[in-house]
């Protein structure tokens, strides 16, 4: 035998023996003349009168190559609920990647369940109102001096008596400057929102 059987070149080719043997019927194969099939000339052949619209990828054509974010979210998840992960670089399985996804699902879940029974907040909202108290508390105190500061000059005028009075503005520009400061400091304060 010179070339190959219908059953070697079906194996060459990635192709169905039944397809091999509608090949060789059409003419699209050269044949040795014992019969056997020249896998060179063939394939050579074949390409040139196959109408590629009518050719099948490859099975590992269709595949797509996953991201390495996606592989590293996959054993994240993995790892989070003490499951066994793929070691970094030696690829994730389909049952790991199936069972990480179902984690992810049970834990959306709960998610939405606790959103149901009002256990959990929206975050965007929580920040707004976390910000607006903030903003209205500071604005107290920036104004407090100005309603305070003449209550205080007028009892410490009284308390001190001989004839000291102390001036409402002084008392209003010497709070304002503590009270600015103390602001200052609370600013460098962070939530644990972040």
């Amino acid at each position: 035998m010179q070339g190959l059987s219908e059953r070697q070149y079906a194996a060459h080719a990635g192709l169905s023996r039944g397809a091999i043997q509608k090949a060789k019927d059409a003419g699209r194969l050269v044949l040795h003349p014992d019969g056997s099939i020249d896998a060179a000339a063939s394939d050579q052949r074949r390409a040139a009168m196959t109408d590629p619209s009518k050719t099948r990828k490859p099975p590992a054509a269709k595949l797509k190559p996953v991201p390495e974010a996606a592989v590293t979210a996959v054993g994240d998840t993995l790892r989070e609920q003490g499951l066994a992960a793929p070691v970094v670089g030696g690829g994730t399985t389909f049952l790991q990647a199936k069972t990480a996804n179902e984690v992810l699902k049970a834990q959306e879940r709960r998610i939405r369940l606790q959103k149901l029974k009002g256990e959990l907040v929206d975050r965007a909202r929580a920040e707004t109102l976390m910000f607006r108290l903030a903003r209205e508390e500071r604005d107290a105190w920036v104004t407090w001096p100005a309603r305070a500061a003449a209550l205080m000059a007028a009892e410490l005028t009284a308390a001190l008596g001989d004839g000291i009075e102390l001036e409402a503005a002084l008392m209003q520009k010497v709070l304002e400057a503590h009270v600015r400061a103390q602001l200052d400091s609370l600013a460098e304060i962070r939530t644990g929102l972040g």
